[in-house]
C-alpha cells in the first residue's frame, strides 16, 4: 500500500530538510504548542519517522515514543540517532497497512505523527484512507493525529518541470545543489513521479550525485479533510492556504 523508497536519499536527507528541523529539538519546536500540552510520558507514534529527528526529540522530553517507517534505511538512521542522543526509543520497519497488525495490541497512543509530506506515497485514495483509518485505530479517544502535506494544488498547477536549487545548501561542512524533477499527470488519481537528486560539491570541484525516483498520489486538501472525517477524526486545526507551499492538519479522534 505504501511505496517503499528513500534508500539512496536516506544518506543525503539532511539536504532536503529545512535548517530549523536539522536537530531533534528543532523538529519538536515546529509542533511546540501541541507537544507542550501532552501529559508526562504520553505515548507517541511517529509512523513516517524518516531520519528520526522528531521522534528522538520527543523521546528526549521523556515521552514514550515508537518510530516506524516503510524504509529500512530510514529506520536504521533513526535508531542510530537515538543511540547518539542516549534516549530510549522503539523502532520498527512498518508500512501503514501493517500498523494495525504490528501495534494494535499496544495501549492506545495519545498522538500519532505522519509528517514530512509522506502521506502522498500511499497508492491512491483507497490506500490513503486505509492508512488514515489505521492511524485512527491506534489513537485513544480524544487522541490527535498530526499530518503535514505539500499543497498539491500548487504542485499540479505548475505542471511537469525541473526545479534546480538556486543556491548551494551546506550540511555537515559540504555543499550541494538539490534538484526536483516533477512528472505531473493529467488526472489527480494517476501515479505521479518525483525524482530528487542531491549533487554534492567537493572541495576539489568534483560532484557526487545521489538520486532516487519516488511515486506520489496527490490529493486535494478538501479530500484529505473528508477522509479524516470518514476515519472518525474531526479536524481541530488546519493551516491550509491556497498560496502556501505546505500545511499542517491536526485531527482529534471522536467517541
Amino acid at each position: 500500500m505504501a511505496v517503499a523508497g528513500y534508500g539512496t536519499l536516506s544518506e543525503v536527507y539532511e539536504w532536503l530538510i529545512p535548517e530549523g528541523k536539522l536537530t531533534p529539538a528543532g523538529s519538536v519546536a515546529a509542533f511546540g504548542d501541541l507537544v507542550e500540552r501532552l501529559p508526562p510520558q504520553a505515548r507517541v507514534l511517529d509512523c513516517a519517522c524518516g531520519t528520526g529527528q522528531l521522534a528522538v526529540g520527543l523521546a528526549a522530553l521523556g515521552l514514550d515514543v515508537t518510530a516506524t517507517d516503510a524504509s529500512a534505511a530510514m529506520v536504521r538512521r533513526t535508531r542510530r540517532l537515538a543511540e547518539q542522543h542516549g534516549v530510549p526509543l522503539r523502532t520498527a520497519r512498518v508500512s501503514w497497512d501493517q500498523l494495525s497488525d504490528t501495534l494494535d495490541g499496544s495501549p492506545p497512543f495519545d498522538v500519532v505523527f505522519c509528517v514530512g509530506n509522506s502521506l502522498a506515497h500511499a497508492e491512491g485514495a483507497s490506500a490513503r484512507f486505509d492508512a488514515l483509518t489505521a492511524m485512527s485505530r491506534l489513537l485513544r479517544r480524544d487522541g490527535r493525529l498530526v499530518l503535514t502535506s505539500r499543497t498539491w494544488e500548487l504542485v499540479r498547477a505548475r505542471g511537469s518541470r525541473l526545479d534546480v536549487g538556486q543556491r548551494l545548501v551546506r550540511r555537515q561542512g559540504r555543499d550541494a545543489v538539490v534538484v526536483y524533477n516533477w512528472q505531473i499527470e493529467q488526472r489527480w488519481e494517476e501515479e505521479h513521479q518525483l525524482e530528487i537528486a542531491v549533487a554534492q560539491v567537493a572541495s576539489d570541484g568534483s560532484v557526487l550525485t545521489r538520486s532516487e525516483r519516488l511515486s506520489c498520489w496527490p490529493f486535494r486538501q478538501e479530500e484529505l479533510v473528508s477522509q479524516l472525517q470518514a476515519a472518525g477524526l474531526g479536524v481541530e486545526s488546519n493551516t491550509f492556504a491556497p498560496d502556501a507551499e505546505n500545511y499542517t492538519v491536526v485531527a482529534v479522534k471522536g467517541a
